[in-house]
């Protein structure tokens, strides 16, 4: 075989076409002495060419001839050459499995298990892997036997003699008879132990569902009773040592390495439990303390090894508790917990390479299969199947599933079943990690069929099957429901009117009766619009269940689609812009209050369209569209209208931003920072007000006095409004200030000034179907006594002679908010020195502030009132941070002008910065402060209306927990945490404000 310097020899060429990837070191291979007598066999190169990798498959074949005894490789060459069945399964083997041509270099002679080829041998069951494992009577031979039964089980598997399916059943069984041989090598080590008990095993999982992967967690349970006469206590410590040893046979390390490890954590308890327990203790167990996913994880139960009536008896035992979880009245919340993806624990540079828990994954088929099991399985005993994808026909046979949809998502789940598998046969590692190099892609491709371009077929090939059961995932659940109300299929099977109310009650839907009327009333029919809503319908109901009130959240599509039904941009906008259907589905979900300012004018949908559609809009840009509409209008009412029209879009825009923010989508996650989403809210909802108050002035000035007003007007934002902090329930705390125009009568002027504040506040609350904007000025001098509007120059005079302490702090958040601007700006010269003494507060100033809080909190929390749940005025809450910080401004802001600020963040930012409050303090008070304001943002956006106290409803208290980033079911969770951060700045105020 010797070529010609310069010039590639004819067999290099061969080797190339055959698919060698490095065809000079498989020329030197063939041209060792050990393949001497097969180097020019074609039919060899043939067979080697057909492996997953021939180049790992030559390498372990020469390996392989040089481990036989020196009478045997003459043996296994001709055997080779001449013999098909062995040819295709060997080196099938060798060119997928570089771990089993590692065991038969190990075990030379294991070759000829692959030689024989009878009919028995291509469906073996328990009893023949028993046969295979009869002699193993210690850890090192039972894992020799059972590699040796791998092997076959392997060659048909990549040889194509048995499908994905058959493949996983076979490995199950496998590993029932090799828990079987464990035991009895643990039973033979202690047989006192034995006599005294009865040990069952039962297998759940995958390997209960007989449908095991190459390497695998086998999980079990252990059941025992004691032997006739037998305390049952020392029966259940011998059971116990036997459990333990079965668990140790097949799991600890040796020099044949492993086999798999036994994991028995899914028993009651978990790894805190007891490793056995009597089968009453079982039952106590599930009847009383068993959570929803350990219903789940029994639907899979066999009994596998030890005793079998026993096995048998428990299976009966928990089968009816099985098929009764979707009863319990944890179920809802338990199901919408399990359903949200565990990818968060994913590396994220592995999440796009997670076969099993990636979107698209196994995972995903095999949830969406077991609740739909759980769900319609008590009734119907055809769907107690432990293996998926018999499951998955049951469920299309009963019409609980579509047939297209199910034969779809069972091609997907076979083509990821058949990678996870070769993946892991390669190394026999437990891995779901799809490699990233490309001669692992090369070989994986190879080995499931893909020859012209093994990498780019592949890639394509799994992105489509993923990309299927991503679509499919949701659509599992919800297609049916619209085929029960639809009716347009007469011959395939569908749901029954009482199956579907099960699914939807299942999935959270309160009222499953509405819910199905609502969806008549949007798919039936055969127009293009209830077609185009059967499309829709089945994701957006997912994304409704997977809020605090689905029923909502359908309710409120509903009402949507009748209002914008006809108009040809709505179901477009739902059905080619990707994140619009999922962006409305959180918005009608979450609460009343965007829902409500949606439904009153519901062309806003193109909001959530629109990749910009949530950004908020600044007030330089809100104001002169809402002063231009105010010069259009025809008089006050229409101008102020129109703003006020405005302001409710606005108000949509940002409370939908923030709930999607909050909650997040498939696409982007939920915002990190729930300060930045509170940040944004104030501004954006300070914004708006300030633009709507400019209209209404604009509106109020032109109907009286057309452009020009016999005085200067200028409206000062304080409280929350000047302090850009506001929530969706506050008022627009305002001071009113004017300044009557050189040679302009001064009683005509201040009569002037407060006509138009009469008007503006009018025209603010007339009913109309937006939102009104309430104008509170009771802040101002004199309080309610006090007239409603006064001169810059009656400002200066009442501030010299009479201002009291706390009105000087009410002007720190003291901001122009509307009309004159150099009246304003003029404003805020005057009030500087007040809200920022030179010099700081005096003692008896200090004493004064801290007099007023301390009246505050006795007698301004509300009767009953829970004060460790108050946001406002509760310990720790928006009171506490606020006043604690405004007094740090006004002892040193005349020095520090970072200080001099009206929000409450910036201001804490700014006294850390200069050294008056410690980094961990700061953070204490900001924490605080952030999350009071976020809880009564919520409780707006849950209930429609304003509150300073966690709602009492539970199904609004789980709403705002959503909001806030809890999961369903951890309500406790969110009022504990409420507490504990609120109780940590209760005590940094009080060191810093009253000096405790």
């Amino acid at each position: 075989m010797t070529a010609v310097p310069g010039r590639r020899s004819s067999t290099f060429t061969r080797l190339l076409r055959h698919g060698f990837t490095d065809p000079a070191a498989a020329e030197r291979l063939l041209d060792l002495p050990v393949l001497a007598p097969v180097r020019d066999d074609s039919v060899l190169l043939d067979a080697l060419g057909a492996a997953a990798d021939p180049d790992l498959a030559l390498r372990s074949l020469v390996r392989l001839v040089e481990a036989q005894d020196p009478d045997e490789p003459r043996v296994l060459l001709d055997t080779l050459v001449t013999a098909k069945p062995l040819r295709d399964r060997l080196l099938g083997v060798l060119g997928a499995s570089e771990a089993l041509g590692d065991h038969l270099v190990r075990h030379p002679g294991d070759w000829r298990v692959l030689a024989t080829y009878e009919s028995t041998d291509l469906h073996p069951g328990v009893a023949d892997f028993e046969r295979c494992l009869a002699d193993a009577d210690d850890p090192v031979s039972l894992r020799i036997g059972y590699r040796r039964c791998l092997l076959s089980i392997a060659a048909r598997d990549v040889c194509g003699t048995t499908g994905v399916a058959q493949t996983a059943a076979e490995l199950a069984d496998l590993a029932t008879a090799t828990l079987r041989a464990a035991l009895a090598i643990a039973e033979a080590a202690a047989p006192e132990d034995a006599a005294s008990c009865r040990l069952a095993v039962i297998a759940l999982g995958k390997c209960g569902g007989h449908e095991l992967n190459y390497v695998s967690d086998v999980d079990v349970i252990f059941v025992g009773e004691p032997a006739i006469g037998v305390d049952e206590n020392l029966a259940v410590q011998a059971a116990t040592r036997l459990a333990s040893h079965l668990m140790r046979v097949c799991s600890e390390t040796t020099v044949e390495g492993t086999i798999w490890p036994v994991d028995a954590n899914l028993r009651p308890e978990g790894r805190n439990g007891p490793l056995v327990r009597t089968l009453s203790s079982h039952l106590a167990y599930y009847q009383r303390w068993a959570k929803t996913w350990e219903f789940q994880a029994l639907l899979k139960a066999r009994p596998v090894a030890g005793d079998p009536v026993l096995g048998d008896e428990y299976i009966a035992a928990v089968s009816p508790l099985v098929w009764q979880a979707a009863e319990r009245e944890n179920f809802v919340a338990d199901v919408q917990k399990m359903r949200r993806r565990v990818i968060d624990n994913i590396p994220a540079a592995e999440v796009e390479r997670e076969l099993k828990l990636g979107p698209g994954g196994l995972r995903d088929v095999e949830f969406a299969v077991q609740l739909l099991q759980l769900v319609h399985g008590r009734g119907d005993p055809t769907l107690h199947s432990g293996s998926t994808l018999e499951a998955l026909g049951a469920l299309a046979e009963g019409g609980y599933v579509g047939r297209v949809d199910a034969a779809q998502l069972d091609d997907a789940y076979r083509f990821l079943r058949a990678m996870e598998h070769r993946i892991q046969l390669y190394r026999l590692r437990r891995t779901h990690l799809v490699p990233e190099g490309d001669a692992d892609l090369r070989r994986l491709g190879r080995s499931l069929g893909l020859r012209t371009d093994p990498i780019a077929e592949l890639n394509r090939s799994w992105r489509r099957h993923a990309s299927v059961v991503r679509r499919l995932h949701e659509k599992l659940f919800y297609r049916p429901l619209l085929d029960a109300v639809a009716q347009l299929s007469p011959v395939e099977a569908r749901l029954s009117t009482k199956a579907a109310r099960e699914r939807l009650e299942a999935l959270g839907y309160a009222d499953p009766s509405a819910a199905l009327r609502h969806l008549e009333a949007l798919a039936s029919g055969v127009s293009r619009k209830a077609a185009i809503q059967r499309t829709l319908l089945p994701v957006l109901l997912g994304w409704f269940a997977d809020s605090a009130d689905p029923d909502a959240g359908l309710l409120g599509f509903r009402k949507v689609s009748d209002a914008l039904g006809k108009t040809p941009w709505y179901l477009r906008l739902l059905r080619d812009e990707g994140a619009a259907a999922e962006n409305l589905a959180r918005v009608l979900s979450a609460g009343r209050l965007a829902p409500d300012l949606l439904l009153r004018a519901p062309e806003a949908v193109a909001i959530l369209g629109d990749p910009d559609g949530l950004k908020p809009r600044r007030r330089d840009h809100l104001e002169p569209e809402v002063l231009a509409a105010v010069g259009r209008a025809a008089n006050a009412e229409d101008a102020v209208a129109v703003a006020r029209g405005v302001r409710r879009r606005e108000l949509f825009r940002t409370a939908a931003a923030d709930l999607i923010g909050s909650y997040g989508t498939e696409e982007s996650p939920a915002e990190s920072d729930p300060g930045a989403l509170v940040d944004r809210v104030g501004l954006a909802l300070t914004d708006l007000n300030a633009a709507t108050i400019a209209g209404a002035l604009r509106a109020a000035v032109g109907a009286h006095w057309g452009d020009v007003l016999p005085t200067r007007f200028a409206v000062i934002g304080v409280g929350r409004f000047g302090g850009r902090e506001l929530a969706y329930g506050s008022d627009a705390d305002v001071l009113f200030v004017h300044e009557p125009r050189p040679g302009e009568d001064e009683q005509e002027a201040a009569r002037a000034a407060n006509t138009v504040v009469t008007e503006m506040r009018r025209l603010l609350q007339l009913p109309t179907a937006d939102p009104p904007l309430l104008i509170d000025a009771d802040l101002r001098p004199e309080g309610k006594s006090g007239p409603m509007v006064r001169t810059l120059a009656s400002y200066e005079a009442y501030y010299r002679r009479w201002s009291l302490v706390w009105e000087s702090q009410a002007l720190l958040r003291a901001e122009p908010m509307a009309g004159d601007p150099d009246l304003g700006a003029r404003f805020i010269d005057l009030i500087d020195p007040l809200r920022y003494p030179v010099e700081g507060l005096g003692e008896d100033a200090v004493r004064e502030i801290r007099r007023l809080k301390a009246r505050m909190e006795s007698e301004r929390l509300p009767r009953g009132a829970d004060p460790t749940l108050h946001t406002k005025l509760g310990r720790g809450g928006l009171s506490d941070v606020e006043w604690t910080v405004q007094l740090i401004q006004m002892q040193h802001a005349w020095s520090e002008p970072g200080l001099r600020t009206t929000r409450t963040r910036p201001a804490l930012r700014a006294a850390h910065q200069a050294g008056l409050i410690g980094a961990e303090d700061a953070q204490t008070l900001d924490e605080a402060w952030v999350l009071a304001t976020r809880v009564r943002n919520g409780v707006m956006l849950v209930r429609g209306r304003a509150g300073d106290t966690f709602p009492s409803d539970g199904r609004e208290l789980a709403a705002l927990g959503r909001y806030l980033g809890y999961d369903p079911g951890h309500v406790g969770d969110m009022l504990d945490d409420y507490r504990r951060t609120t109780r940590r700045a209760r005590g940094v105020m009080e060191t810093l404000f009253y000096g405790a």
